[in-house]
């Protein structure tokens, strides 16, 4: 899978408010599920609403959903946009995730994402996806990190984007058998170092709940974060 990243604001029509100095209104729904209002539009990050229970995978055990998304998609109101790291997990896509792909006018993702999806799914080149920036000349920069667990990238991201303002970390420490238990996101003391990196005011911590194969929860996220002394940028509800 590849961790590639690119700003997404030229593929959606922002209305632009003076709004640089506000924070970014973001809620959390639970696993990597989070609405971002940004510049008047509503964006929904990889969406995931099914109730627990199990999804079979190839190779390896079953990826297991241990708790209900904190909102139904029918509460959620129209939404302009998905951004969608990836669709071949069901943490990060599932049934009800997919369907509400449906009702959407736009799904940005990895060109084969959008070609098995169909529909209004459309593709970014390298450097657009698996994450995301969402830039504007008068509002704050968002980085949305998706599923990586490379600090080098976060660099080249920071190089390339920041300081940012708001960074919505996939964190968790994901790990499974079949990728020899090697993280394939963030883990908290990592996620905290992305904040350094970064130069991050504000950090919404997601991807780390609701799933068993996440090694590593919220209590962990803030333990990492008070003992980089970077507790004060977390926002956790």
């Amino acid at each position: 899978m590849r961790n590639d990243y690119r700003r997404v604001t030229d593929n959606l029509s922002l209305i632009r408010e003076d709004t640089t100095n506000a924070p970014v209104p973001i809620r959390v729904f639970g696993g990597p599920t989070a609405l971002i209002e940004y510049g008047g539009l509503k964006l929904l990050t990889d969406p995931t609403f099914d109730e627990p229970g199990d999804y079979q995978v190839p190779s390896g055990p079953p990826l297991t959903k241990t708790a209900p998304s904190a909102i139904t998609p029918s509460e959620l109101g129209p939404l302009d946009a998905v951004l969608l790291s990836h669709d071949q997990h069901a943490d990060n896509l599932d049934h009800s995730g997919r369907a509400l792909l449906t009702d959407v006018p736009l799904t940005l993702t990895t060109p084969s994402g959008a070609a098995r999806l169909g529909g209004t799914a459309r593709g970014l080149a390298p450097w657009e996806v698996v994450g995301f920036v969402l830039t504007s000349n008068d509002l704050p920069t968002v980085y949305i990190s998706g599923d990586n667990a490379s600090l080098t990238l976060v660099k080249e991201i920071a190089q390339r984007f920041g300081p940012v303002d708001t960074a919505v970390l996939f964190a968790g420490a994901p790990r499974r058998p079949v990728f020899d238990g090697a993280l394939l996101v963030l883990d908290s003391a990592q996620a905290a170092e992305a904040t350094r990196i970064l130069g991050a005011r504000r950090v919404v911590p997601v991807h780390c709940d609701s799933w068993d194969h996440f090694t590593e929860g919220r209590d962990d996220v803030v333990t990492a974060f008070t003992a980089a002394g970077l507790a004060d940028r977390l926002q956790l509800d």
